[in-house]
């Protein structure tokens, strides 16, 4: 018998955020992509995770940070901060749009000026969206998509964002920064080194700084220009496929993809899985990207905590649009807002089926998916 090739995804517990885990291969290989590291509070789910991982199968093939909101991004500065020496972990390329690559395109922006000191630091620059030649990973006004093929023939297209999210970002992102110029990656290394939340026990980047009494500025809420920003994308593995959206804006998304339609042929793009995007918003999911897409299984990464997500607009739009039946809908908490879809009768009506991650939501186990051909 052939041995099955799979796609593996796993939604961490982020609490609100996302911290989405992929593995991919065969019986004789497997290879991983880590999207996004989550909020601070929930650090514990990914550092669990790179924790799990056995010697010599630690290295990712990627690791997008798809913007920088602070539950998709502060993981991931807790994850690069201590020395790259006493890492469990590596990775052959990062995909994130920093100030110099919104600069080119002529994200809030204080952990953006972070984790790309730390990009710098740690790896340099040669990992650093290598696959778009150290330039901004986005979605040229014309022409093909970007296509990135990453080993074992692994195939992304990209979906989002576009020039015009992206120069909205660079206002915001300049907005936001504090105390010092955007871009000075000196000046935010030396800011880091002064934010507690993102200390080791054994130190934040190796140093033995003075630490802050209190951050100046608490974490904000998720920007309309951070959200439109968003790194979204069509992976594709040994004929499994599955759309991770982020947070990116719908009409980014669906422009793409209509484009992605022309280009191979067909009426509809029929994948696997699809991360919803944003949590569940109502504002991220419409009528004519679901039209677009015939997708049995939808996955949604939120705890509900602070902007109460999923909405349940956004849930019955997919149920009810959705050209695949019945859907799946996947839940990588069990809470207020998704437990209203857990309900027999329900299901029964508007044809759907649910999952959930059952551990207590302390617990650091994921919600697993795994796709296999």
């Amino acid at each position: 018998m052939a041995m099955k090739n799979f796609l593996q995804i796993e939604m961490l517990r982020a609490a609100h955020g996302d911290c989405i885990w992929l593995e991919y291969g065969s019986a004789t290989r497997t290879r991983r992509v880590l999207i996004d590291g989550g909020p601070i509070g929930r650090w514990k789910s990914l550092e669990a995770r790179i924790a799990a991982l056995e010697d010599g199968a630690s290295t990712f093939e990627l690791i997008v940070l798809t913007h920088v909101d602070t539950d998709h991004v502060d993981g991931l500065v807790r994850l690069f901060a201590p020395l790259k020496n006493t890492w469990k972990f590596n990775t052959k390329e990062v995909w994130f749009n920093g100030w110099k690559h919104l600069q080119d395109d002529s994200l809030g922006g204080n952990q953006g000026e972070f984790f790309s000191a730390l990009i710098e630091a740690r790896l340099g620059t040669a990992k650093w969206n290598t696959a778009f030649g150290g330039k901004a990973v986005g979605v040229p006004d014309t022409g093909p998509l970007p296509r990135v093929k990453l080993a074992d023939d692994l195939h992304i297209t990209l979906l989002s964002p576009n020039s015009e999210k992206l120069k909205k970002m660079r206002s915001a992102w300049q907005k936001d920064v504090e105390n010092f110029q955007p871009g000075d990656l000196e000046a935010a290394w030396d800011a880091l080194a002064k934010q507690k939340k993102y200390l080791p026990k054994e130190g934040l980047l190796g140093s033995t700084p003075e630490i802050d009494a209190a951050l100046k500025k608490q974490a904000k809420p998720d920007k309309a220009a951070a959200n439109g920003s968003s790194i979204a994308f069509l992976l594709e593995y040994a004929g499994i496929s599955a759309l991770f959206l982020g947070d990116a804006h719908p009409d980014v998304v669906s422009d793409s993809i209509k484009r992605l339609l022309v280009e191979r042929g067909v009426e509809r793009l029929a994948v696997d899985a699809i991360k919803i995007a944003h949590h569940g918003s109502k504002g991220n999911t419409n009528d004519e990207l679901l039209s677009l897409i015939e997708c049995p299984n939808y996955l949604i990464s939120t705890s509900g905590a602070i902007f109460k997500h999923p909405d349940q607009e956004a849930i019955q739009r997919i149920i009810a649009r959705n050209h695949h039946q019945p859907t799946t809908l996947y839940f990588n908490y069990r809470s207020a807002f998704t437990e209203h879809w857990d309900n027999d009768k329900l299901r029964a009506t508007l044809g759907y089926d649910t999952v959930f991650n059952e551990t207590d939501n302390v617990a650091n186990e994921p919600l697993v998916l795994r796709l296999e051909i």
